[in-house]
């Protein structure tokens, strides 16, 4: 019997459990409440966990692969992962009903890779520390970050779609789609070019340099985007349940050919932490700007601290959301940004990490956070992400998701 014989049960089984799922009425419930939220409109906070530590959450062999071809065992993965997380840890996710079969790109990137050394601390976790080597040193160097050539094969993509379409048939449409978000961090790259320490140093000392560098590499992104676009490579994402809303896509738009202006874009420059406002524009945020003036609504942020940069990261155009790290002061965050951004609130995943897991600490901290922002008339989403690891307790991260679900029903 061929591999995918014994797979196409499998698939289609859990097929038919993500179905079922996905045509609860919860799910159009949820999608309309992150809509509502991403419109700035009162609603409850929403709750979403990503960037799970995959590796240490298998219990009752809920995520064990039983499939044998490469190509059935991605499927599996994405649906096992998605039953999980509905059975154990929902916040409030929606489960779209359908299965994706992404495009096939390919992309040369930016010509210039990371020199590192590497340690780690659990062999199965894809977390690890990195020490740089500087690899941009002078003008001159510049010329190692490439352009990116960006191709698509077609070929391989309706190879795909018409495997998909067999397995699932009669269970769940099956669609193909484009990129829906672009992670824009540059500053996560130069960073890995130049050594953190260096990066920093060179604010001061050689500000042309770094003038220079970071206008190439957003050169570069961009050269990428007009690529995606004119290969015509873009897709509106109406399933993903965070980004969810109904002002996009934009006046001209038109369904067959996806702009960026019909998207969200999503970026940040986390290195930028201690730097002050006045350099986190001068060296960041003036040349963002030409990546996010592209799109239609925009977030802004990761791990860095904005609590006190709301101003100027106000000046980028039809930004929408603005991250709330773990070590932003949340009163001084809620009290500048009110109800014109959504606060978006990111619990500590360290609380996960300790050595004795403490739920009522985890629920005071979300208790306070939202009595902070509620007397600000703030829009809040939780995100929590970043979750290196839960001690191989995957229980801690199913009883902060029961009681975040607890919280922010209180504080609706």
């Amino acid at each position: 019997m061929l591999t995918e014989d014994k797979d196409t049960p499998i698939l289609r089984e859990l097929g038919q459990q993500y179905a079922e799922i996905a045509a609860l009425p919860i799910q159009q419930e949820k999608k309309a409440m992150w809509k509502r939220l991403n419109a700035l409109q009162p609603v409850k906070p929403l709750i979403n966990i990503s960037q799970v530590p995959w590796h240490e959450m298998n219990v009752g062999d809920e995520l064990t692969l039983r499939t044998e071809d490469p190509f059935c065992r991605r499927l599996e993965w994405h649906l096992r992962q998605t039953l999980y997380e509905w059975r154990h840890m929902p916040g409030d996710m929606f489960v779209e009903p359908v299965m994706v079969c992404p495009l096939v790109v390919h992309d040369t990137g930016f010509g210039i890779g990371e020199d590192v050394d590497i340690v780690k601390t659990d062999e199965r976790n894809s977390v690890v520390s990195r020490h740089f080597h500087r690899q941009i040193n002078s003008m001159d160097d510049l010329e190692k970050i490439k352009m990116p050539q960006v191709t698509y094969d077609a070929e391989a993509t309706e190879a795909n779609y018409q495997r998909m379409q067999a397995l699932f048939d009669g269970i769940l449409p099956v669609i193909k789609r484009g990129t829906t978000i672009f992670w824009f961090a540059p500053w996560d790259e130069l960073i890995r070019w130049y050594t953190v320490e260096a990066a920093m140093e060179e604010l001061l000392l050689n500000p042309d340099l770094v003038h220079a560098s970071i206008d190439r590499l957003v050169q570069a992104y961009l050269c990428r985007l007009d690529q995606y676009e004119e290969l015509n490579l873009l897709s509106m994402h109406d399933g993903m349940g965070t980004f969810a809303t109904d002002e996009l896509p934009r006046p001209g738009h038109d369904p067959a050919h996806i702009r960026p202006a019909d998207m969200w874009g999503l970026g940040a420059a986390q290195i930028f932490s201690d730097v002050s406002p006045a350099m986190h524009w001068e060296f960041a945020l003036q040349y963002e700007v030409r990546w996010f003036q592209r799109f239609g609504l925009n977030y802004y942020g990761c791990c860095e601290p904005l609590h006190r940069k709301i101003d100027v990261v106000g000046r980028i155009p039809n930004l929408r959301k603005i991250s709330m790290s773990p070590w932003v002061d949340v009163e001084v965050g809620a009290e500048r940004m009110g109800n014109r951004y959504v606060f978006s609130r990111k619990p500590n995943p360290a609380m996960l990490a300790v050595d004795a897991w403490d739920p009522e600490t985890a629920r005071q901290d979300l208790v306070d956070t939202l009595t902070k922002t509620r007397a600000h008339g703030c829009v809040v989403e939780i995100l929590l992400k970043d979750i290196s690891t839960v001690r191989y307790q995957p229980q801690r991260l199913w009883e902060w998701s029961r009681i975040a679900a607890e919280v922010t029903q209180d504080f609706a």
